[in-house]
């Protein structure tokens, strides 16, 4: 992993968080831009396509939620990796930032050390899961009325096309792996965050809703008190 070609881009409203954390980080190899609210990130982030935002919540002129959502919106975004940074812990707060699209949710404060292995965990996560083949047709993945193409994250069903996000991509493909297997909320949660501390259990959920908005409801099948599984 060459940490050096990573683009990353860090936005806060405090200058201070801001340029202590990039002088940490570009010790460590990253490539670093910085905005101060949204409406900046997403200008720089349209030029740039950074591979990993670092993104506040609470910040003026346009919050975190909304700069994540229109930064999902960019084609070349579809599969950054964005991590929201906040002080605030509540779990609606940690909920929306998976609604709008972060991969991830680190609480203020943090310590740069704990940041960068953070990163690199997750960066490593990513580089496993990139796809192996070059041909398009070669690895789909086909059920009646929905049709998964792995290596662009892309999915087809009804006749009508959805490029998903890395962790929404990855629960559809875990439950369609072994399809009417039920898949625990332990290992859902296993498959999605590793060993990641601090994620809420009812992000699963969230995760779940979204899918089901796209493929149907009667597709993913809750198991009370157990899981989840994929309906042929």
């Amino acid at each position: 992993m060459n940490l050096n070609n990573l683009k990353l881009l860090l936005v806060d409203d405090d200058a201070d968080i801001v340029e202590f954390l990039s002088y940490n980080l570009k010790n460590e190899g990253f490539n670093i831009y910085k905005a101060y609210n949204g409406v900046e990130a997403l200008k720089i982030a349209s030029n740039i396509n950074p591979q990993v935002v670092i993104l506040d919540i609470m910040m003026p002129e346009m919050d975190g939620i909304e700069t994540c959502v229109r930064m999902r919106e960019i084609p070349s975004m579809k599969n950054s990796l964005i991590l929201f940074f906040s002080a605030r812990g509540e779990d609606y707060s940690v909920i929306a930032g998976y609604e709008a699209g972060g991969d991830d949710y680190i609480q203020k404060p943090i310590k740069p050390k704990v940041l960068v292995s953070r990163l690199k965990a997750m960066l490593r996560r990513f580089d496993n899961e990139e796809p192996e083949s070059s041909n398009p047709s070669s690895n789909l993945i086909r059920f009646e009325n929905l049709t998964i193409q792995p290596d662009r994250h892309l999915i087809v069903c009804n006749d009508r096309e959805y490029q998903l996000p890395r962790k929404e991509f990855k629960l559809l493909t875990l439950l369609t792996s072994r399809p009417s297997r039920v898949f625990t909320r332990n290992e859902i949660f296993d498959h999605l965050w590793g060993s990641e501390n601090g994620v809420s259990d009812r992000t699963i959920d969230v995760y779940v809703r979204k899918l089901r908005e796209r493929i149907g409801d009667d597709k993913i099948v809750t198991v009370k008190g157990v899981g989840y599984k994929f309906a042929e």
